[in-house]
């Protein structure tokens, strides 16, 4: 039995049964037994909750930040039925819609004036009238067909201008891409200006009634060859990011060409990816997955950790691994979870013979590293809070991470930038330092490390094997080899050692400097939760 991870307690688990971000990443939901609640991202606040005590919901999203939350039932004691939608006012503490569908709800995203809804075979896309009460009502736009997605997959570009909808495609591994119209712009409260307005000429091919789109074939990308696991746009639709059930890389596509950009290794062995999360700006990407751990991708390039063999790979066939870019900064999750491992198993049937009778999972336990993780400025000086317009005066903003865990962590996690790289990024460009030769060296390093290694690279091995980087200096002539004697050659395998030493101390040292740095903490509480 493995108890390696757990501490023994009586105590009852917390078991978050849904977490999630909006689409601006302002703030964030988790539903519990005990019923549902919203947060501001940071500074980590409860805004609102609401105890529900007939049952438990499974998808609680929230538009953007107004009062409108989108509900599906789920657990052992479900609110709804699972294929039904519930469009809940927080304002009113009321339902004010209802979607039913002939399967059960897989999948949730929307964004104003969208709401697109994956089932097992198809998605569905509504458009949501204007108003936060939902007091535009909720008409259905058109559906598509898509492979078998038992995940629910789907993504929607957030921004105010952008339309690109991604679905999973008609055969496995396969991407699709929709334009929705545009969301309508506000009305002015300025009167229209004095001008003769023109006509337009309907072309052959618009849509009648304004309901259905377009008919044409939409765009595909052939991602991977098994099964997908995650998709994941950027606000404005421009980027996209694809995983599959290998679990091993996060491919990178731009949706205009449908061409791959960036092709980055998560790690070697095989691992279910829960999320991806592109920094706003796209200039980073992060993916977390059940390893427990987070790695975070720069776009760029120039900070990624490469193979010492990639230089080599346009002159010699080595494999793609080579090629490979890996994360410039990762955190491990800390596992927290207070219950021995033997409550996530139960026995199927009631046996005086434990033994004999099978054991299947406990759903009802949460995942030791389940989370999800979200991008947030932070104001990082003086600790001054970013007020409503985004910045504050004094401080400048830097990008964090979030990651809430289904156990009930709250993590505020900074990445290993040094002080002039921050600097650097709030002028509008971020210089990546340590960039080293070979691709070797952690990126974004402090100027002054990377100094002192290329320093210590000029006080090398002599010719002869003599001191290793950051080693003693032999003084003098080197000795000839006719005079090379037992003596000699036991003090250059002491010095061998020293330089096996020095060589693992600045690799655990580049390791440090390649995990991200814990800023905050928050444990989440039976009666309070976040407070």
């Amino acid at each position: 039995m493995n108890l390696a991870r757990h501490s023994i307690s009586s105590a009852r688990p917390v078991n978050i049964l849904d977490a999630r971000f909006d689409a601006d990443t302002r703030i964030f939901t988790t539903s519990t037994q005990e019923g549902f609640a919203v947060y501001r991202t940071w500074p980590l606040e409860l805004v609102r909750k609401r105890e529900l005590s007939d049952g438990t919901l499974s998808h609680v999203l929230p538009l953007h930040s107004t009062n409108l939350l989108f509900l599906v039932g789920g657990g052992r004691s479900p609110l709804y039925p699972a294929n039904k939608v519930v469009v809940w006012d927080d304002a009113l503490g009321k339902e004010v819609a209802e979607l039913e569908f002939k399967s059960q709800v897989r999948g949730l995203a929307c964004r104003r004036g969208w709401l697109a809804v994956a089932l097992r075979r198809r998605v569905v896309v509504f458009q949501v009238g204007g108003g936060e009460s939902g007091s535009g009502g909720i008409k259905r736009y058109a559906e598509w067909e898509t492979c078998d997605n038992q995940k629910g997959l789907l993504a929607i570009a957030t921004a105010p201008k952008s339309t690109l909808l991604a679905i999973a495609g008609r055969q496995l591994g396969h991407v699709q891409l929709i334009h929705l119209p545009p969301c309508p712009e506000p009305k002015s409260r300025n009167p229209p200006p004095n001008t003769k307005p023109v006509q337009s000429k309907p072309g052959p091919s618009t849509s009648t009634g304004g309901v259905h789109p377009v008919k044409h074939a939409a765009p595909v990308i052939v991602a991977h060859t098994t099964a997908l696991t995650s998709l994941s746009l950027t606000p404005s639709g421009r980027l996209i990011a694809t995983t599959s059930a290998k679990g091993t890389l996060v491919r990178v596509w731009d949706t205009a060409t449908g061409t791959r950009i960036k092709e980055l290794r998560r790690g070697t062995d095989k691992a279910e990816i829960y999320g991806v999360a592109f920094r706003p700006d796209e200039k980073e990407v992060c993916v977390w997955s059940d390893k427990g751990t987070i790695h975070v991708f720069s776009l760029a390039g120039a900070a990624n950790r490469q193979s010492t063999f990639s230089p080599l790979t346009p002159f010699l066939p080595l494999p793609k691994y080579f090629e490979s870019e890996w994360s410039y900064a990762q955190y491990r999750i800390p596992v927290q979870s207070s219950h021995i491992s033997l409550s996530s198993t139960r026995p199927a049937v009631s046996s005086s013979s434990l033994s004999s009778a099978p054991v299947v999972k406990d759903t009802d336990v949460p995942d030791e590293e389940r989370c999800v993780v979200g991008w947030v400025q932070v104001a990082t000086e003086d600790n001054q809070q970013p007020s409503e317009g985004g910045n504050s005066s004094g401080a400048f903003l830097e990008w964090q991470l979030i990651a809430l865990t289904y156990v009930g962590g709250w993590y505020r996690l900074a990445l290993p930038l040094s002080g002039k790289d921050r600097k650097r990024e709030r002028g509008g460009s971020t210089v990546s330092a340590g960039a080293g030769t070979g691709g070797s060296v952690s990126g974004r390093e402090s100027l002054s490390a990377g100094s002192a290694r290329r320093v210590s690279g000029t006080l090398g091995p002599s010719p002869l094997g003599g001191g290793g980087g950051g080693g003693s200096i032999v003084h003098g002539s080197p000795p000839k080899a006719v005079q090379m004697s037992r003596r000699g050659s036991s003090a250059s395998t002491v010095r061998g050692a020293e330089k096996g030493k020095d060589r693992e101390k600045e690799r655990e040292k580049e390791r440090e400097s390649r995990n991200c740095t814990l800023q905050e903490y928050r444990r989440f509480g039976r009666w309070d939760g976040w407070g």
